[in-house]
């Protein structure tokens, strides 16, 4: 009885010649696709989707206010560019409010990992979680009883509100650092400055960015409550619709500060793309 080749050939071989003789054509098919590139990341639909929307509520919204029977407390609270001024002091306040967090938190981030400050941290810790445990307009009510109303109290408030994310998460992406990493970059020679800015820091770039993303979006909704302190905002307008019982000018109020919210986390969602270090784009 004759046995054929691949009968006598073992089955590991068999199977190695069997895949020497395939098709160069079905191979290049099952070859894995190539890593996305950092062009890639941003689709057309995350640039469009969100933009579109936005665009559409507020047509919307301004399409029912061309056609709505305003009375004349109402078209009191909207005229003479209130509405206009109201917006620009609620993004004054956001942006100011975070950039303040970011020139606070971030340096005591670095600074509670380094070894000589490391006791200090849970304190640190315990501050930024009161600040964020507080009710937002018990905060402010505090701040307005210390300083005096205006907005030199309302940005206070907003950026002790805001300071609890970007302070963590700079901590945990510093904290998740690989320290084999780090041994390499101290054992070529690299100063301490040198492995912070050059290895630790990009390493922990995509959870600060997602610490900032969180704190625009707090600072955006917690802007609103800067009108008690008169700090002014979208905030104006939610209060006179709520205290006058005018639907119009609340609905008004509310939808600009919902869509500025959302605005600023896309916003926030792209810089977090664009600014990620290219050697961690793998993976993602």
């Amino acid at each position: 009885m004759t046995t054929s080749p691949d009968q006598k050939r073992p089955a590991g071989e068999h199977d190695v010649k069997g895949l020497a003789f395939r098709d160069e054509g079905e191979a290049e098919q099952e070859a894995p696709p190539p890593p996305a590139t950092a062009e890639r990341r941003i689709t057309w639909q995350k640039l469009t989707l969100l933009p579109a929307f936005l665009v559409a509520v507020l047509l919307a919204t301004w399409l029912w206010f061309q056609q709505a029977d305003l009375d004349p407390i109402s078209e009191n609270a909207l005229s003479n560019g209130q509405v206009s001024k109201a917006l620009w002091q609620h993004v004054q306040l956001t942006v100011i409010s975070t950039f303040f967090v970011l020139i606070i938190a971030i340096p005591l981030g670095v600074l509670l990992t380094r070894k000589a400050f490391r006791k200090a941290t849970p304190v640190a810790m315990a501050f930024a979680n009161m600040g964020q445990a507080t009710p937002a307009i018990g905060l402010l009510a505090l701040l307005v009883i210390w300083l005096g109303t205006g907005t030199k109290a309302a940005l206070i408030g907003i950026t002790i509100y805001a300071v609890l994310p970007v302070l963590s998460n700079t901590i945990a992406g510093l904290k998740a650092n690989d320290p084999t990493l780090l041994e390499a970059a101290r054992g070529i020679g690299m100063s301490s400055l040198g492995v912070l800015s050059r290895v630790e820091m990009p390493l922990a770039v995509p959870l600060i960015l997602a610490g900032v993303r969180t704190a625009l979006v707090l600072n955006v909704g917690t802007a609103t409550l800067a009108t008690f302190g008169g700090g002014g905002g979208l905030g104006v307008l939610i209060t006179t619709g709520i205290t006058n019982q005018r639907m119009p000018v609340l609905m008004l109020g509310s939808i600009l500060t919902v869509a500025l919210a959302l605005l600023v986390d896309w916003l926030a969602s792209l810089a977090e793309l664009l600014l990620r270090p290219r050697g961690l784009e793998v993976g993602t």
